[in-house]
């Protein structure tokens, strides 16, 4: 399963939307290897210039990340919650690169 169909399964999806749960995730991870300390408002503006169809799938265009479609996200992000995210994306990650785990350490701090 894709990094965005996982976010999409467990965020589920709304008929009106343009763009879906995973892809918004994934656009914030990109984002934030970049452009850290820009307010929400300005997200879209990350991607103006940037081939956006190209990383985040047909269609993308940089206005689709309004505030109100990055705040739905981040909302059901916080719902489904985050140490419970984190550990399964940590888990999968490791699976899906062969990581060996003779042993456990989870600081959440």
């Amino acid at each position: 399963m894709s990094f965005v169909d996982f976010f999409n399964q467990l965020l589920g999806s709304y008929p009106q939307e343009i763009i879906s749960a995973g892809q918004v995730v994934k656009a914030m991870i990109i984002n934030g290897l970049g452009f850290i300390s820009a307010p929400l408002y300005l997200f879209e503006k990350f991607f103006e210039g940037i081939a956006t169809e190209y990383l985040l799938g047909k269609g993308i265009q940089p206005e689709h990340f309004n505030e109100e479609c990055l705040g739905r996200v981040l909302d059901k992000l916080y719902d489904a919650g985050l140490t419970e995210i984190f550990i399964r994306v940590a888990l999968s990650a490791a699976d899906r690169f062969g990581v060996k785990m003779d042993s456990f350490h989870l600081d959440s701090s």
